[in-house]
Protein backbone atom coordinates (compact mmCIF):
# COMPACT_ATOMS: atom_id res chain seq x y z
CA UNK A 1 0.00 0.00 0.00
CA UNK A 2 1.10 3.34 -0.88
CA UNK A 3 1.23 6.60 1.13
CA UNK A 4 -1.35 7.86 -0.99
CA UNK A 5 -4.00 4.89 -0.59
CA UNK A 6 -2.87 4.43 2.88
CA UNK A 7 -3.80 8.43 3.41
CA UNK A 8 -7.00 7.68 1.45
CA UNK A 9 -7.52 4.69 2.95
CA UNK A 10 -8.00 6.97 6.39
CA UNK A 11 -10.30 9.00 4.56
CA UNK A 12 -8.47 11.88 3.61
CA UNK A 13 -7.57 12.93 0.10
CA UNK A 14 -4.52 13.72 -1.52
CA UNK A 15 -4.83 17.58 -0.88
CA UNK A 16 -4.79 17.19 2.85
CA UNK A 17 -3.30 20.29 4.58
CA UNK A 18 0.12 19.40 6.31
CA UNK A 19 1.00 22.78 6.75
CA UNK A 20 -1.96 22.98 9.00
CA UNK A 21 -1.13 20.12 10.99
CA UNK A 22 2.64 21.10 11.32
CA UNK A 23 1.62 24.22 12.15
CA UNK A 24 -0.91 22.80 15.47
CA UNK A 25 1.98 20.57 16.46
CA UNK A 26 4.75 23.58 16.40
CA UNK A 27 1.96 25.01 18.42
CA UNK A 28 1.68 22.18 20.56
CA UNK A 29 5.13 22.45 21.23
CA UNK A 30 5.14 25.17 22.47
CA UNK A 31 1.96 24.92 24.70
CA UNK A 32 3.98 21.79 26.17
CA UNK A 33 7.23 23.75 27.21
CA UNK A 34 4.61 26.58 28.59
CA UNK A 35 3.23 23.34 31.25
CA UNK A 36 6.97 22.08 31.53
CA UNK A 37 8.68 25.83 32.55
CA UNK A 38 5.77 27.58 34.11
CA UNK A 39 2.73 25.74 35.26
CA UNK A 40 4.64 22.46 36.79
CA UNK A 41 6.89 24.44 38.81
CA UNK A 42 3.77 26.93 40.02
CA UNK A 43 1.99 23.52 40.70
CA UNK A 44 5.27 21.80 43.04
CA UNK A 45 5.12 25.44 45.01
CA UNK A 46 1.56 24.86 45.59
CA UNK A 47 2.00 21.71 47.17
CA UNK A 48 4.79 22.27 48.90
CA UNK A 49 3.54 25.84 50.65
CA UNK A 50 0.30 23.20 51.81
CA UNK A 51 2.38 21.88 54.74
CA UNK A 52 3.66 25.38 56.45
CA UNK A 53 3.06 24.19 60.05
CA UNK A 54 5.17 20.97 59.60
CA UNK A 55 7.65 21.62 62.23
CA UNK A 56 9.39 17.77 61.93
CA UNK A 57 7.60 14.46 60.43
CA UNK A 58 9.51 11.73 60.29
CA UNK A 59 8.85 7.88 60.52
CA UNK A 60 11.83 4.78 61.13
CA UNK A 61 10.70 1.45 59.32
CA UNK A 62 10.65 -1.75 61.66
CA UNK A 63 13.52 -4.24 60.79
CA UNK A 64 11.32 -7.57 59.52
CA UNK A 65 8.25 -5.99 60.66
CA UNK A 66 9.49 -7.40 64.75
CA UNK A 67 9.84 -4.56 66.86
CA UNK A 68 11.85 -5.69 70.16
CA UNK A 69 12.02 -4.22 73.46
CA UNK A 70 15.56 -3.27 73.04
CA UNK A 71 15.08 -1.74 69.53
CA UNK A 72 14.42 2.56 70.30
CA UNK A 73 13.33 5.23 67.67
CA UNK A 74 14.68 8.15 68.39
CA UNK A 75 13.91 11.56 66.88
CA UNK A 76 16.05 14.70 67.58
CA UNK A 77 13.70 18.00 66.70
CA UNK A 78 14.93 21.37 66.79
CA UNK A 79 12.90 24.01 68.29
CA UNK A 80 13.39 27.55 67.29
CA UNK A 81 9.85 29.19 68.29
CA UNK A 82 9.41 28.69 71.73
CA UNK A 83 6.06 30.90 72.04
CA UNK A 84 4.09 29.12 69.24
CA UNK A 85 2.03 26.22 70.41
CA UNK A 86 2.46 22.72 68.57
CA UNK A 87 0.15 19.57 67.83
CA UNK A 88 1.84 16.64 68.86
CA UNK A 89 1.37 13.31 66.59
CA UNK A 90 2.32 9.86 66.74
CA UNK A 91 2.30 8.04 63.83
CA UNK A 92 2.30 4.07 63.79
CA UNK A 93 2.00 1.45 60.46
CA UNK A 94 1.44 -1.63 61.16
CA UNK A 95 0.01 -4.32 59.09
CA UNK A 96 -3.15 -7.23 59.95
CA UNK A 97 -0.53 -9.90 61.51
CA UNK A 98 -0.33 -7.17 64.18
CA UNK A 99 -2.04 -9.43 66.82
CA UNK A 100 -3.45 -6.57 69.38
CA UNK A 101 -6.00 -4.08 69.40
CA UNK A 102 -3.90 -1.15 71.66
CA UNK A 103 0.14 -0.69 71.93
CA UNK A 104 1.66 0.92 74.86
CA UNK A 105 5.10 2.98 74.37
CA UNK A 106 7.58 4.76 76.18
CA UNK A 107 8.08 8.26 75.30
CA UNK A 108 11.37 9.36 76.84
CA UNK A 109 11.86 13.44 76.26
CA UNK A 110 15.28 15.01 76.66
CA UNK A 111 15.13 19.05 76.85
CA UNK A 112 17.88 20.98 75.38
CA UNK A 113 18.97 21.44 79.43
CA UNK A 114 19.60 17.72 79.80
CA UNK A 115 16.52 17.34 81.96
CA UNK A 116 14.86 14.11 81.40
CA UNK A 117 10.84 12.88 81.23
CA UNK A 118 9.26 9.72 80.74
CA UNK A 119 5.35 9.20 79.33
CA UNK A 120 3.63 5.99 79.14
CA UNK A 121 1.20 6.26 76.68
CA UNK A 122 -1.47 3.69 74.86
CA UNK A 123 -2.67 3.78 71.60
CA UNK A 124 -5.83 2.36 70.64
CA UNK A 125 -5.98 0.19 67.01
CA UNK A 126 -8.74 -1.00 66.83
CA UNK A 127 -12.08 -1.44 68.11
CA UNK A 128 -14.02 -4.20 70.21
CA UNK A 129 -14.97 -6.45 67.50
CA UNK A 130 -11.73 -5.97 65.63
CA UNK A 131 -11.87 -3.80 63.32
CA UNK A 132 -8.59 -1.69 62.43
CA UNK A 133 -8.56 1.98 63.03
CA UNK A 134 -6.57 4.39 60.60
CA UNK A 135 -6.46 4.99 57.41
CA UNK A 136 -5.65 2.24 54.29
CA UNK A 137 -6.70 -0.33 52.55
CA UNK A 138 -5.32 -4.54 52.43
CA UNK A 139 -2.87 -5.44 55.11
CA UNK A 140 -1.16 -2.20 56.04
CA UNK A 141 -2.97 0.86 58.21
CA UNK A 142 -1.59 4.10 58.85
CA UNK A 143 -2.71 5.71 62.70
CA UNK A 144 -1.68 9.20 63.14
CA UNK A 145 -2.34 9.83 66.98
CA UNK A 146 -2.69 13.24 68.37
CA UNK A 147 -0.94 12.77 71.68
CA UNK A 148 -0.46 16.55 72.57
CA UNK A 149 -2.62 19.59 70.99
CA UNK A 150 -1.65 23.15 72.60
CA UNK A 151 1.76 21.84 73.51
CA UNK A 152 4.67 24.60 74.10
CA UNK A 153 8.21 23.69 73.88
CA UNK A 154 9.61 25.17 77.61
CA UNK A 155 12.92 26.84 75.82
CA UNK A 156 14.54 26.57 71.96
CA UNK A 157 17.21 24.28 71.17
CA UNK A 158 17.46 20.24 70.55
CA UNK A 159 14.49 18.14 72.11
CA UNK A 160 15.35 14.14 71.76
CA UNK A 161 12.55 12.01 71.95
CA UNK A 162 12.79 7.86 72.31
CA UNK A 163 9.99 5.87 72.02
CA UNK A 164 10.22 1.80 72.57
CA UNK A 165 7.72 -0.15 72.89
CA UNK A 166 6.22 -1.25 76.06
CA UNK A 167 4.28 -4.55 75.43
CA UNK A 168 5.11 -7.16 77.01
CA UNK A 169 6.38 -9.28 74.35
CA UNK A 170 9.96 -9.47 73.61
CA UNK A 171 9.41 -8.65 69.91
CA UNK A 172 6.59 -7.06 68.74
CA UNK A 173 5.05 -8.68 65.42
CA UNK A 174 2.83 -6.41 62.65
CA UNK A 175 4.47 -3.32 63.32
CA UNK A 176 6.12 -1.39 59.95
CA UNK A 177 6.66 2.11 60.85
CA UNK A 178 6.87 4.30 63.77
CA UNK A 179 7.42 8.11 63.47
CA UNK A 180 6.37 11.81 64.95
CA UNK A 181 4.79 14.69 63.67
CA UNK A 182 4.80 17.90 65.19
CA UNK A 183 3.27 20.88 63.63
CA UNK A 184 2.30 24.31 64.30
CA UNK A 185 -1.39 25.10 65.46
Amino acid sequence: MTSTALIKFIGFNNKFPFRYLSKKVFIFTRMSRYIVYIILPVLFLFFISCDRGRLYDRSFSVADQIWHMDSAMVFSVEVDDSLSLYRFYLNIRHNTDYPFSNIFLFLDTRFPNGNTARDTLECILADKQGRWYGTGGGRIRDNQILIREGLKFPRNGEYLFKITQGMRETGLEGMEDVGIRIEKM
